[in-house]
């Protein structure tokens, strides 16, 4: 079953069971899936829908720290509440050890090892760790393993 025909039928099972939040974040990506067919003209693959979903994904995250910065309680647990969600439809997310074992060996793979060489290691990792860790989280890494 691909991930398109995954969201259509959880939207279904979350209208039955009336879950406001599952059928809100759903119809969200759909929109978003939707949108990006249109405009490429093309059928959207498993991989171009975890793209979706991860930024949508990120959106939630800086949402949830600024609302966290204004004491906006009510919304920071409504921004747990769809990344919960969200998460379910991406491939299970990487411990930062994990992610440190992928930069480490693409240094080792490439020889990019000063700080200079940053944004060249960032571009051979980011394949790597597609929809799998946060960009924050790899980009943390990267620069404590280049110093």
């Amino acid at each position: 079953m691909s991930l398109k025909e995954r969201l259509t039928n959880e939207l279904k099972e979350a209208m039955k069971n009336k879950d406001t939040v599952g059928k809100n974040v759903i119809t969200m990506i759909r929109s978003d899936i939707k949108q990006m067919e249109v405009d490429k003209r093309i059928e959207a693959s498993d991989e171009d829908i975890i793209e979706i979903i991860s930024r949508q994904l990120k959106q939630r995250r800086d949402a949830k720290e600024e609302f966290q910065n204004g004491n906006r309680q009510d919304l920071v647990e409504q921004c747990e509440s769809e990344i919960e969600v969200l998460l379910k439809y991406l491939p299970k997310q990487l411990s930062e050890e994990e992610v440190r074992e992928i930069v480490i060996a693409t240094i080792n793979e490439t020889g990019f090892n000063t700080s200079k060489d940053m944004g060249k290691l960032m571009s051979a990792v980011m394949p790597k760790v597609k929809g799998k860790a946060d960009g924050k989280i790899v980009n943390q890494v990267v620069r404590q393993s280049l110093n």
